[in-house]
């Protein structure tokens, strides 16, 4: 099997781009059976590797508990035989969805009889540049895979014995059905200089998506070349309004805080209107278990053990067992609150006021808005869309979950008969 990395003698940054082009290429004219077999293959041999790539994965999990890295960071990195099945049914889900590759969107005839259609067609190479999740390398190949797209992935130091393992058993799947391995190409040069690099091959990248906290941001802000959709940081706010059913705003706060707090769509600040604040927040706050509780002095005054929370607390994406509150007066303030610090992925309001929900939907701005439902709930395979390759904070090509839609483009095809302009 070819190698799928750029170790000592192999590939430069470049030419690993220029085979994923070329790969790319026969992807797009793959047949929608063809590229479903090599999903289910790929499913069954992440099973039977399973014990290879739990070997990989508990000495990348050394590694960072050697380095001192956080309960969350090990917590994203570290798989286990339940998760490996996971990421075999993720593919097998994919495998199942309908394929976006030739849907028509559209399609009309002019009075001079031309014939005008809207088709949808793959990217082409799609770059991932992501931090401690060696699922991604799983759940970014299938969705690119599935709408004909190459995958060109780079994974973090930390995590980059897991995806070699992985990629290497998705790289056979392909080979086995008769695709290309190079639909999936894997960096294993992990330098700052590789990274930069592989930001700006824009021969051979079509559209390039970073999953990763601020300091990859901004290195893709500083360093990119190539169309990029940021997969940027999830501050999620809870409002409890004062219609609020204050039995389902606990049970939501508790879920969207503590059932994983390490991942974008978890709650990180609760703003609860001043009217319900001395009922809700002592009894949520006792319910909250381990979380470092922050807030405003009327928060405070309310919470045991709560401490002062800065301007800096409210904007921040904690990750962790950590919590911003704010108590309000109105819902015009909630929203103010709201807009100030949002990072723009998921905002939820728990309200029994239509109205109040209305407004918030209608003012707040940002990918995903909630009402009476837990932000937890902002993801691809919980959208329906399979795994995700991100949730897009920005505006353009795509916002929220990305799934396979999100992975193509467009092409018009212009039928005529002999047609000239005058």
């Amino acid at each position: 099997m070819g190698q799928p990395t750029n170790q000592e003698g192999a590939d430069t940054i470049a030419e690993l781009a220029q085979r994923a082009n070329r790969a790319s290429r026969e992807l797009a004219k793959a047949s929608t059976d063809t590229r479903d077999a090599a999903l289910n293959a790929a499913a069954e041999l992440l099973i039977a590797a399973q014990e290879t790539i739990l070997e990989a994965n508990r000495a990348d999990v050394a590694a960072a508990e050697s380095d001192g890295a956080t309960a969350s960071v090990v917590d994203r990195l570290r798989l286990t035989s339940a998760k490996i099945e996971a990421m075999a049914d993720g593919l097998r889900q994919v495998a199942g969805l309908p394929d976006p590759v030739g849907e028509v969107l559209g399609g009309w005839v002019r009075p001079n009889g031309l014939r005008i259609s809207q088709v949808r067609v793959p990217l082409g190479v799609v770059a991932i540049i992501y931090e401690n999740r060696p699922n991604v390398t799983s759940d970014a190949a299938a969705l690119c895979l599935k709408s004909g797209n190459a995958a060109f992935l780079r994974g973090s130091s930390g995590a980059i014995r897991s995806n070699i393992a992985i990629a290497t058993v998705l790289r056979e799947a392909l080979a086995k059905v008769g695709l290309p391995e190079d639909g999936l190409v894997l960096v294993e040069d992990l330098s700052r200089q590789a990274a930069v690099e592989f930001m700006q091959q824009r021969d051979s990248i079509d559209v390039l998506i970073p999953r990763g906290g601020p300091s990859l941001i901004e290195s893709i802000q500083a360093n990119a070349t190539v169309p990029f959709v940021l997969d940027g940081a999830g501050n999620c706010h809870i409002v409890v309004d004062e219609s609020a059913d204050l039995a389902m705003a606990h049970d939501i706060v508790v879920n969207a805080k503590t059932q994983r707090p390490s991942v974008c769509n978890a709650a990180e600040s609760l703003v609860v209107h001043a009217a319900v604040a001395e009922t809700f927040l002592p009894r949520v706050a006792a319910a909250l278990e381990g979380v470092d509780i922050v807030g405003d002095g009327r928060a405070c005054a309310l919470i045991d053990g709560a401490s002062p929370a800065t301007a800096e607390d409210y904007a921040t994406e904690f990750l962790d067992l950590k919590i911003s509150v704010v108590v309000v007066d109105d819902l015009t303030q909630a929203i103010d609150h709201v807009q100030r610090n949002s990072s723009g992925h998921s905002e939820a309001i728990i309200t029994n006021d239509v109205s109040a929900a209305d407004r918030f939907c209608a003012e707040v701005d940002a990918a995903a808005v909630l009402v009476n439902a837990s932000t937890r709930f902002v993801d691809g395979e919980e959208f329906g869309f399979g795994a995700e390759i991100g949730i897009s904070t920005q505006k353009l090509h795509a916002r929220g979950p990305m799934g396979l839609r999100e992975l193509t483009s467009v092409k018009y095809i212009v039928r005529g008969a002999g047609h000239t302009r005058h």
